[in-house]
């Protein structure tokens, strides 16, 4: 069956590759960015299959706009990919609250603002699926990364309660998070860092972002691959909670589930003994 996606962030990047690979499975995409003359530039002009939208995610009411054009060419979403975002780098000392602000702006609540616009319709469809885009971030802080993975933290867990509360109507949620992939991610299009300087950073501030640069073009990830595995797992009938993608993403997070049953072992009695010693 021929679905209609809705895709965010998808003038450049993973969102675009996701709107191309759904193009040639013979869906719909809305397509949507910040400038409908990027998204043209990425995808062509509109026709049968495709509709631009001019999509800025922090706008609410830009969301429910968009949402209302998709529904009004289409008829309706059965495939939400929240995927705008970007990532706000440097030391947490070294970043404002406006930075921190400006990173949930995008990263969380832009997500809550599309993801508001589109339940009422797909809920009352009863059916969809809704591809919430995170990171390995998302599962494991980093160095340099407080902000990011801060961000991409809070939309996991989001995104788990999101799934037990729409399960009922048919609908799934599945958290993408991909390890390194071969995006423009490491670009300045896509990256920020904090202005601020604390001297007890300079060496590891200058080695960390250097490592950045460095890695820029060599990321082992196809994302090419990573759109068509969304494209495969939106037509799974009880698709993952989690998609982990990527070799380094997935040894990551075996090193990290090890470590924290390690912990748990560890602590096991102390933290049982907390309980209080009440009547039953």
């Amino acid at each position: 069956m021929q679905k209609t996606w809705f895709i965010t962030g998808a003038s450049r990047g993973l969102g675009a590759l996701i709107a191309k690979a759904a193009i040639q499975a013979g869906d719909r995409v809305v397509a949507t960015g910040r400038k409908r003359e990027d998204i043209a530039k990425s995808l062509g002009p509109d026709n049968d299959q495709l509709l631009s939208v001019a999509l800025d995610v922090t706008d609410a009411a830009q969301a429910h706009a968009a949402i209302k054009d998709a529904v009004s060419r289409f008829g309706g979403i059965d495939v939400l990919v929240n995927n705008a975002g970007y990532g706000h780098l440097g030391f947490f000392e070294e970043n404002t609250m406006e930075d921190a602000q400006a990173q949930f702006a995008t990263n969380l609540f832009g997500v809550f603002n599309v993801t508001w616009a589109a339940l009422p319709v797909m809920r009352s469809a009863r059916h969809g699926h809704i591809f919430n885009i995170s990171s390995l971030a998302g599962i494991l802080g980093a160095e340099l990364g407080s902000l990011y993975c801060a961000s991409k933290f809070a939309l996991e867990g989001f995104s788990e309660s999101l799934a037990k509360e729409i399960a009922p109507f048919g609908l799934f949620v599945t958290i993408v998070e991909p390890g390194p992939f071969r995006t423009d991610f490491l670009t300045s299009e896509s990256l920020r860092f904090g202005e601020t300087v604390v001297a007890d950073y300079d060496d590891r501030r200058d080695r960390l972002r250097s490592s950045f640069e460095q890695r820029n073009g060599h990321q082992p990830g196809d994302p090419v691959k990573l759109a068509q595995a969304l494209i495969k797992l939106a037509n799974e009938a009880e698709p993952p909670m989690r998609f982990i993608a990527g070799s380094i993403a997935v040894n990551a997070a075996d090193t990290k589930l090890a470590g924290m049953q390690a912990e748990l072992d560890r602590w096991r009695l102390l933290s049982v003994g907390t309980d209080g010693d009440y009547a039953a």
